[in-house]
């Protein structure tokens, strides 16, 4: 039986692959993304995708994609919270009170929002899988990237709680802590660091794959195989945990 997805951020990034995957699979799909031209761009890529145009942090916005779904989709198989930015590159003196916010806003009020909307409708058919996007940096400290890894850390104590109190409606709960990932986003986040320590951006990025054992990047394919996996009957007694998908991370930055 095809599964019905719901992903947050899903027009780019790990959030599309996420959704090529389920897509794939023969999952019924839709994303949410705050940039309408990412959204025509992954509908013409996939033209089976459901977009909404849509805030992940933004509560009305998050209540009407839910209402939509609620009307169109006999159930909700999977809810990925995946929405999520970098924040600011900075010393903690340096980290404005709105960018803290911001930040904090998008990737932990939004998993917040998915979460909570979901799991109504998901206790009403007693199953489900939530599925968080975290990090590595939800596993570590993360120097110069505050506001990222308390929310990040934030996310597994919400998944942990949501495992918990979920689990009796046979609603399942995990994290996906993703290491450096391939991209453009991996890119800016090593140009901005790289500024903000004064070193070069190649000593930065040889220095990020030197911190994990198999001494390489990941890809987005690779956490979407988790993902899929996290979704699938394989994984029907695996809750309540943090999935690092990151070459094995044995310290977060030279």
């Amino acid at each position: 039986m095809s599964q019905y997805v719901f992903i947050t951020a899903g027009g780019s990034g790990l959030g599309l692959d996420m959704a090529r995957g389920f897509l794939a699979n023969g999952a019924t799909v839709a994303v949410t993304d705050t940039d309408p031209a990412a959204l025509q761009q992954a509908r013409d890529l996939y033209p089976d995708l459901i977009t909404f145009e849509a805030d992940a942090a933004d509560e009305t916005a998050m209540r009407s994609v839910f209402d939509q779904l609620q009307k169109d989709w006999p159930q909700l198989d999977v809810v990925m919270a995946n929405a999520g930015i970098a924040g600011p590159t900075a010393s903690i003196e340096d980290v404005s009170l709105s960018d803290w916010q911001r930040c904090l806003a998008v990737n932990l009020d939004g998993a917040f929002l998915a979460t909570s909307l979901a799991a109504p409708w998901m206790k009403q058919n007693k199953q489900g899988v939530m599925t968080l996007t975290s990090s590595t940096a939800g596993l570590f400290g993360y120097p110069f990237r505050s506001p990222y890894a308390t929310a990040k850390w934030g996310i597994i104590g919400l998944m942990k709680t949501l495992a918990m109190e979920l689990g009796p409606f046979g609603i399942r709960a995990n994290a996906i802590c993703p290491g450096a990932v391939e991209g453009d986003r991996m890119d800016r986040v090593i140009a901005k660091e790289a500024a903000a320590r004064g070193i070069p951006e190649a000593e930065l990025r040889q220095g990020y794959a030197d911190c994990v054992s198999l001494k390489r990047f990941v890809t987005a394919s690779d956490i979407t195989d988790m993902a899929l996996f996290l979704a699938s009957p394989a994984a029907k007694n695996v809750s309540g945990m943090a999935m690092a998908v990151d070459g094995h991370t044995e310290q977060v930055t030279l």
